[in-house]
């Protein structure tokens, strides 16, 4: 058979017209809600599905607001893709509704729309329905009346709670810094009324000379830790007996300060001079001296603090044995 323009147009036409009708068919809109019956005021998903073929392109509308008058949305639309199957995808869209009206609500149909080049071809879902019941408080069976219940109370949040714990806190540290401070101010207030005893200088200067003849420092070698620990047993004994704060001080201050308070320049001034000195000479310049110096040193040392030590009970002694003999006589 001859084909002539005149057929072959209209069997053209009759082609995209029944390749388009093909897709048509392909295309399948469903929705639905995630549960079918929920309580006043609770929140229940809303889902579009659309299943079509991966070449053409489908306007879906947008539901703002409200799905009817008495369902709201709450969120979405929350759109997503699937592909699957030959050229085939899904979109799915996602809503949060909820309704606080009671009944059965009817959702009409979703649909979406295919524009061509002279109509638009719309795909509709099925109708949706939503039970929306009320909260049973008393036994359908009851006819006692109950009172109208009170309003929930609300959780405490951390941001509640948190400044009162932060109170208390700082409350507990408070009273805990006062009790210390309180028990401090006692211990602190039985220590002044105990009587303070101490021994006189130069019995504690004669120990620590003592201890450091037993221990034989210079003997062993250790001369430099041998003249420090006797400079400082010299110099302990002079804050002791006249208040000279000798530690602090260097040979020459110490001198100075001794000679401020009274003190003669005779034979222990000079005592205590050469023991300074020499101590110096090995702490600083590294003087080495010989056994006899080491002892000599030690010896000058015991011998001031033997001169110079306050002699109270010995004159209070000597003074009552002055007065007897004047009156046995």
């Amino acid at each position: 058979m001859k084909l002539t323009k005149a057929t072959v147009l209209p069997a053209f036409f009759f082609l995209l017209i029944f390749q388009s009708g093909l897709k048509g068919q392909d295309v399948s809109v469903t929705a639905a809600f995630d549960s079918t019956r929920i309580l006043i005021g609770d929140q229940v998903g809303f889902t579009v599905n659309i299943d079509q073929p991966a070449g053409i392109s489908l306007t879906l509308p947008v539901l703002k607001d409200t799905l009817t008058g008495k369902i709201e949305i709450l969120a979405g639309p929350r759109s997503d893709t699937v592909a699957y199957g030959n050229d085939r995808i899904r979109i799915v869209e996602k809503y949060l509704v909820t309704s606080f009206d009671s009944g059965f609500h009817r959702v009409d149909p979703v649909y979406a729309e295919l524009a061509g080049t002279e109509s638009i071809k719309r795909f509709f879902s099925d109708y949706s329905v939503l039970e929306v019941a009320r909260a049973r408080i008393t036994p359908p069976d009851s006819a006692e009346i109950f009172d109208i219940a009170g309003p929930y109370r609300a959780p405490l949040t951390a941001g509640e709670v948190l400044p009162w714990a932060l109170l208390v806190l700082i409350v507990i540290i408070l009273v805990w810094l006062i009790i210390k401070l309180i028990r401090r101010l006692k211990k602190e207030k039985k220590e002044e009324a105990k009587p303070v005893i101490t021994e006189p200088a130069h019995v504690i200067a004669f120990r620590e000379l003592t201890m450091l003849r037993d221990e034989q420092l210079w003997q062993k070698g250790e001369i430099k830790k041998y003249y420090i620990r006797l400079t400082e047993i010299v110099r302990q004994y002079l804050e002791n007996r006249y208040s000279v704060n000798s530690l602090e001080m260097t040979t020459s201050e110490t001198l100075d300060a001794l000679v401020k308070t009274g003190f003669k320049k005779n034979e222990s001034y000079n005592r205590l001079r050469s023991v300074l000195n020499q101590a110096d000479l090995v702490k600083f310049a590294k003087y080495k001296p010989d056994p006899v110096e080491n002892d000599t040193v030690f010896n000058e040392s015991w011998e001031f603090v033997e001169a110079t030590r306050l002699r109270v009970q010995e004159e209070a002694s000597t003074d009552s044995s002055h007065n007897q003999g004047g009156k046995e006589s």
